[in-house]
């Protein structure tokens, strides 16, 4: 197929230059002249002349132009329209002012011809050659048809990247499967003497803020050798053939340095599934078409690995998954407790630490937490410890800024009212007090009514000894009866219901739906696959596979689960209303408790 030229005309650029011109001949330049320069009437001028504060007159056809010098010496340009005024040379006479009458400039039409022609012409001409230049360098040197498409790869060396293995914690199980991919690139003898062969392609998934790209980094790093580092989304342009070419560009450079690493990140913006449908893209797709002919092409021997990563591998074409292309895929997963704290403690290396920091029991408060969430936990903590004045990061430090992370910054100007905040107070009291009667639920950590940026006006934390790995059925039944707690306390006191629920609503509605559809805790249903997930790694959206009349009796299980975990926290609630009504007065009155307080008051006797 052709591809077209696509550089415009000279033409082009050269009327774009003169309209641009004129526009700012028309519009600009008059107004910056003219921004020094008064205009008045003729009558201030004329008591102007005869309090002799003019000192030089210049009298044109249309206008006149005067000069008044202040208390400063400073000239000052007035302009004022010319009037029928016989007697004005007798004015200027008896004012004793210097003036003078312009007289017109004979035009030269060789000079006209050179200032208002050529002139502009050259400036049009450079105009235009600079920016086809810069055109041509951003498409990669437009010579002809098939010279453009530079594929625009950062290369980085050893020295450059500064990564190893040893800056990735967490992931020990992918760094263990690409360790073999860092052999090959330092020891290939010993691989071609068995008859191994390194993967083609290393496919790393997960979700963000994993450290996809910092395993491929450290790849790199560890193998000493060039890295080039790109990104899926600058293959894909207007142009239909520019992404294919910086693929080709791309391939050719790698095999010039190789041993190397070629990686692609987010490499689901060109791997998407092709079809024929009206979401075809023919420019993505002959992008995808070129990196398979290209990975099929080059000999795997050479030492030249590629690398990808996407959030999304479910929307990746097979054709790129088969053996001899992504032979390897590599989960790059949330970390567990033990990864957490390893992250935890790689990142505190960088800022000073007060000697009684636990990080222990911050990786336990971050159950679900990306290692770009742990850095960023780290980073918020030493920004809150310069705040407060410290020169080291405490404890309380890193436990607020879990807070931070999770809910946002404390809305310290809040105004609300002492009714809102009572009720707040029964709110999150509702929820400890619900959670601590009931088996199968985690340990209350801190107890808060003071509102959040994320829009919380309160929030009660809990937190495991440790990770879990399965959801039972009693403890999804203890989930939820935690999150009515909230709701069915302030039904029990103020026999009212607030928006404050709106949030512990819908986690609790998600959870009872998850277990008819998908976990087959329900009785109506039981083992019965009713919907899949989508995109598991962003956000986890889900589709039901069933027919509107099944659908009905889900909604109707959903419910049967949710108004009988509320029955029970309402009755834990109205059991233990003396405590409530403890608990919520001293909660009130300090904002803020821990879990061991919670626990105290709870525990002794009324």
């Amino acid at each position: 197929m052709e591809i077209k030229n696509p550089r415009k005309p000279i033409l082009y650029y050269i009327i774009t230059v003169l309209i641009i011109v004129l526009l700012l001949n028309t519009f600009v330049f008059p107004s910056l002249l003219k921004r020094h320069i008064t205009q008045v009437d003729y009558g201030t001028f004329l008591r102007e002349l005869e309090q002799g504060r003019v000192s030089r007159v210049e009298v044109q056809d249309r206008q006149i132009a005067f000069i008044i010098r202040d208390e400063r010496g400073k000239e000052n340009i007035y302009i004022t329209g010319r009037m029928d005024d016989p007697d004005l040379v007798n004015r200027l006479y008896k004012a004793n002012v210097n003036f003078q009458k312009v007289i017109p400039k004979e035009a030269s039409p060789l000079l006209d011809f050179i200032l208002y022609w050529i002139l502009p012409m050259f400036i049009f001409i450079g105009l235009g050659q600079f920016f086809v230049k810069r055109m041509q360098g951003k498409m990669g040197g437009i010579g002809n048809a098939m010279s453009f498409g530079k594929s625009n790869a950062r290369i980085y060396v050893e020295a450059e990247t500064g990564k190893t293995f040893a800056d990735v914690a967490g992931q020990e199980e992918a760094k263990e499967a690409l360790a073999e991919v860092v052999g090959f690139l330092n020891q290939p003898e010993k691989y071609k003497k068995i008859g191994a062969k390194v993967p083609k392609g290393v496919l790393l998934v997960g979700p963000p803020g994993t450290g996809k790209t910092l395993l491929a980094q450290a790849v790199a790093g560890e193998s000493r050798v060039p890295f080039f580092s790109i990104s899926g989304s600058e293959f894909v342009e207007m142009f239909v053939g520019m992404g294919a070419a910086r693929v080709r560009d791309l391939f050719k450079q790698a095999q010039e340095k190789a041993p190397c690493i070629i990686f692609i990140d987010e490499i689901d913006t060109i791997g998407k599934k092709r079809n024929t449908g009206p979401g075809s893209n023919e420019e993505r797709e002959q992008t995808l078409n070129q990196l398979l002919t290209e990975m099929d092409g080059f000999d795997g021997d050479k030492g030249v690995v590629i690398l990808a990563a996407t959030n999304r591998p479910e929307t990746l074409d097979p054709a790129l998954l088969r053996p001899g292309r992504f032979d390897r895929r590599v989960p790059v997963e949330l970390p567990d407790l033990a990864g957490r704290e390893a992250i935890l403690k790689l990142h505190a290396q960088k800022v000073k630490l007060a000697d009684n920091i636990n990080l222990n029991a911050i990786a336990r408060a971050t159950s679900g937490a990306s290692g770009a969430d742990l850095a960023n936990i780290i980073n918020e903590g030493a920004l809150r410890a310069v705040r407060m004045g410290r020169e080291y990061v405490c404890q309380e430090d890193l436990e607020e800024s879990i807070e931070v992370v999770i809910a946002g910054y404390q809305r310290k100007n809040a105004v609300i009212s002492m009714k809102d905040k009572l009720t707040i107070a029964y709110h999150e009291i509702g929820h400890a007090l619900v959670a601590a009667k009931l088996n199968h639920t985690a340990p209350v950590h801190k107890i808060t009514i003071i509102p959040r940026t994320s829009g919380a006006l309160g929030y009660t934390l809990q937190i495991d000894e440790g990770d879990r790995v399965l959801l039972n059925k009693e403890q999804a039944l203890a989930r939820i009866a935690t999150y009515m707690g909230g709701r069915a306390a302030e039904e029990l006191i103020f026999n009212t219901a607030t928006t404050g629920a709106a949030n512990d609503i819908e986690k609790s509605t998600k959870l009872a739906r998850d277990m008819v559809t998908r976990y087959g805790m329900s009785e109506e249903f039981g083992m019965m696959a009713l919907e899949t997930i989508n995109n598991q790694y962003l956000g986890g959206d889900s589709s039901l596979l069933v027919s509107s009349e099944t659908a009905a009796r889900i909604d109707a299980e959903v419910e049967k689960i949710l108004k009988a975990s509320y029955r029970e926290a309402y009755s834990i609630l109205e059991e233990n209303k003396e405590k409530l009504h403890e608990l919520a007065k001293y909660l009130l009155e300090k904002e803020t408790i821990s879990g061991e307080e919670f626990m105290k008051i709870l525990a002794a006797d009324s």
